[in-house]
């Protein structure tokens, strides 16, 4: 049987949020989000980032950041992210589409990150007129696509540099939950007190079924988000199902709790690859290079993963669920340990 370290998206759903999905398939209730769940959920995101926000439920990350773009970004409109972000590499083209054509204008970074002096580049190599697009938002990954975070600092020296050019930003927070336990401070701290001003934020990476949502710390920059997510397909007439599983994954801390424990594993992977590791581990995620002759050892002893970078780089990627077996992190650490000291 194979021991999976492809993507927590392979993982299945937490019991309590299971559980909350039971107790909401009971009886009759108004839809498209006229219900208990679904006004419960906006004053408990009230309550969790420390503000009046907006939120809208969605069901796949790639509609919360395509939708979320599109209500910031014009179709002639640019959105400066980094060349490595999720938004290009695996949503096909979802952010152009939903924007009717603004371009993602990329730039380079260490460790997948943006910094302000990529972004001021950026703005100088794109000067704008009549027949440029007009750039309009920055959008970063949290954690990135390389299992880095952004720290509060950096956030801020980069919002505030966006804002002075009048860019929105963005943040694609698909596994927000593992930079926030890594972190260690509030989910306000990390979003809009450093200058974010529409979240993504994920939770099927974390132990949903299929729950993500939109988040606007600005209500009014949230004018046009509902018939934008009813025209893309994504007002679901049983909202209260989506509402019910983030309503269970914040409830308790429980989203905290099931990312702290899938990033202390990816810790331990980290101390047991050694001079393998391509990147510092402050996520879920782990990068190695173990070389062509050690990837087919681990596939020979049942783990499952992805390669990474180019074709025959010899590295990979390693991704540790909220629920990873014990014995499989124990079993991974042996075998990158073997291959360092064969």
């Amino acid at each position: 049987m194979a021991r999976y370290f492809k993507s927590d998206n392979t993982a299945p759903v937490a019991p309590a949020i299971m559980d909350a999905l039971a107790a909401a398939n009971q009886g009759y209730c108004s839809a498209y989000g006229d219900d208990p769940w679904t006004e419960r959920l906006a004053e408990r995101f009230d309550q969790l980032f420390e503000r009046k926000v907006r939120v809208f439920p969605v069901a796949t990350g790639t509609a919360a950041n395509a939708l979320a773009l599109a209500t910031l970004v014009p179709s002639y409109g640019s959105v400066f992210t980094h060349e490595q972000a999720h938004i290009v590499r695996d949503e096909c083209g979802a952010p152009e589409f939903m924007t009717g054509g603004a371009r993602l204008q990329l730039l380079p970074g260490e460790g997948a990150k943006l910094t302000p002096a990529a972004l001021t580049r950026g703005l100088a190599d794109h000067p704008t007129s009549v027949h440029t697009v007009q750039p309009r938002a920055v959008s970063i990954s949290q954690a990135t696509e390389l299992g880095t975070v952004y720290r509060p600092h950096e956030l801020h020296a980069l919002s505030t540099l966006a804002h002075a050019h009048g860019l929105a930003v963005h943040m694609d927070g698909a596994r927000f939950a593992n930079a926030i336990a890594f972190l260690g401070c509030s989910p306000a701290e990390a979003t809009w007190r450093s200058g974010v001003d529409v979240l993504s934020f994920g939770a099927t990476k974390n132990g949903a079924m299929a729950a993500e949502a939109v988040v606007f710390f600005d209500p009014d920059r949230a004018a046009d988000f509902e018939f934008r997510r009813k025209r893309a397909a994504h007002l679901f007439s049983k909202m209260r199902f989506l509402s019910a599983q983030l309503l269970a994954y914040i409830d308790g801390g429980l989203w905290l709790q099931l990312a702290a424990r899938a990033n202390a594993h990816a810790r331990r992977l980290a101390g047991a690859a050694g001079d393998l590791l391509l990147h510092p581990v402050e996520a879920n995620e782990v990068f190695v290079r173990p070389g062509a002759e050690g990837i087919a050892a681990l596939r020979a002893q049942g783990f499952a993963f992805y390669d990474w970078g180019s074709t025959d780089s010899g590295e990979a990627r390693f991704v540790v669920s909220w629920d990873q077996p014990d014995e499989d992190v124990d079993a991974l650490c042996t075998a990158l340990e073997g291959i360092r000291s064969p």
